[in-house]
C-alpha cells in the first residue's frame, strides 16, 4: 500500500521542517512548498492525499489559491484541505470554510492536534463517495457543488454541508444541535433561527429534485422524498 502523501504549504522553514519530520515518523509521505507558485507546480505534478495550507504567503493568499484549486478538474481539486494559519479570528475561519477547506486549526498549535485533524480529514476522505445521488440531485463530496438534472443549484458552503448531513441520514430526524455543530463548526448557542433559515433557503432550491427537507417539531429535519 503506498503512502499518503500530504502536501505541506507553509513559508516558514522551521514549521515546515518540524512538521515533515512528525509526518514522516508516522509513515506519511511529504512535499513542502514554501510559495504558492511551488504550491501550483506540486499539484500539476502529484495528487496529494491531503494539502495543509497557510493563508500569509509570500506570493498571495492561501485561499485564494484554494478557490483556484477547487475551482479547476485537476484529481487535487478534491483533496481535502487543512487551514493551519496565524490568523484564528472568527471571521478569518469563516472565509476559510468559504473558500472551500474542510477543516482549520489556528496557530499556535500542537502536533498531536494537527496530526488528530490530518487523519480524521484523510479518513474521512476514505469513508466518503466522492459523489452522493439521491435522485436527480448530484452531490460533490469534496467540491462542495450539487447539480440537480445537470444544473449547478450555486449553494453556499453552509447549505451544502446540511443537505449533505441530512442526505447521508435520509429517512432519519437530524437535531438542530447537530446541524449546527457541524455546519456552522461550532456549538448552537441558543439560537435556532439560523438553521431554520438556512433549510427555508435550502428547501427552495431543492424543490423541484422530487426531495424535502421536513421539520420534525422540537427534534429537527428529515430529509424525504417529497
Amino acid at each position: 500500500m503506498s503512502k499518503k502523501l500530504i502536501l505541506c504549504v507553509e513559508d516558514n522553514r522551521k514549521v515546515q521542517a518540524l512538521n515533515q519530520m512528525e509526518f514522516e515518523e508516522r509513515g506519511y509521505g511529504v512535499r513542502l512548498a514554501f510559495t504558492l507558485a511551488e504550491a501550483r507546480e506540486a499539484v500539476s505534478r502529484e495528487t496529494p492525499s491531503l494539502i495543509i495550507l497557510d493563508i500569509g504567503m509570500p506570493d498571495g493568499s492561501g485561499m485564494d489559491f484554494l478557490r483556484e484549486l477547487r475551482a479547476g478538474h485537476s484529481a487535487a481539486a478534491k483533496a481535502p484541505v487543512l487551514m493551519l494559519t496565524g490568523y484564528g479570528e472568527d471571521t478569518d475561519v469563516v472565509a476559510g470554510f468559504e473558500s472551500g477547506c474542510n477543516d482549520y486549526l489556528a496557530k499556535p498549535y500542537t502536533f498531536p492536534i494537527l496530526f488528530m485533524r490530518a487523519k480524521e480529514l484523510l479518513s474521512r476522505a476514505e469513508r466518503l463517495p466522492e459523489v452522493l445521488q439521491k435522485g436527480p440531485l448530484l452531490l460533490d463530496v469534496v467540491s462542495g457543488q450539487v447539480l440537480l438534472g445537470g444544473m449547478d443549484l450555486l449553494l453556499t458552503r453552509k447549505e451544502f454541508s446540511l443537505l449533505l448531513l441530512l442526505a447521508q441520514n435520509e429517512g432519519k430526524t437530524v437535531s438542530v444541535e447537530y446541524l449546527y455543530d457541524k455546519a456552522w463548526k461550532q456549538p448552537l448557542a441558543g439560537d435556532k433561527n439560523a438553521v431554520q433559515t438556512a433549510v427555508s433557503k435550502l428547501r427552495k432550491k431543492i424543490e423541484a429534485s422530487g426531495y424535502d427537507i421536513v421539520a420534525v417539531r422540537g427534534h429537527g429535519y428529515v430529509f424525504e422524498e417529497s
